[in-house]
């Protein structure tokens, strides 16, 4: 069972991540956190990692109508999207399945909600 939604295209790790965020804007997220994995490994544990960037995507309106619904989901926001660099001309961006980590909850009208962040988070990985 994949918790993820997965695309690998080529091109660069910098353009990448440029284009995974703008593709969020035309489906309606913005990135509204951005961890750079290799940069915090380095600074924390001294160690050298790949690029590696975690983007944390939301979609206002979603998020708004998740919370009146259960107050407490805010533990599993916003929609995490990774970028990874492959490291030989490729480029990896993997999603979170907004279904399967709803379905915890065991809220069917917020599984609904998932469903429809589900088909824009795809959307926007099939642009890139």
């Amino acid at each position: 069972m994949s918790y993820h939604i997965t695309k690998v295209i080529k091109g660069s790790f910098d353009e990448t991540r440029e284009r995974v965020i703008e593709a969020l804007k035309d489906v309606g997220f913005g990135v509204i956190t951005e961890v750079n994995m290799k940069e915090k490994l380095k600074e924390k544990l001294d160690v050298d990692f790949k690029q590696y960037v975690i983007l944390g995507a939301c979609n206002p309106g979603f998020a708004y109508e998740a919370v009146q619904m259960e107050e407490e989901l805010g533990v599993l926001l916003p929609c995490n999207l990774v970028v990874i660099d492959k490291e030989d001309g490729r480029t990896q961006v993997s999603a979170i399945d907004a279904a399967k980590m709803m379905s915890v909850v065991g809220n069917l009208e917020l599984e609904k909600i998932a469903e429809t962040v589900n088909q824009r988070l795809k959307q926007a990985l099939e642009s890139l």
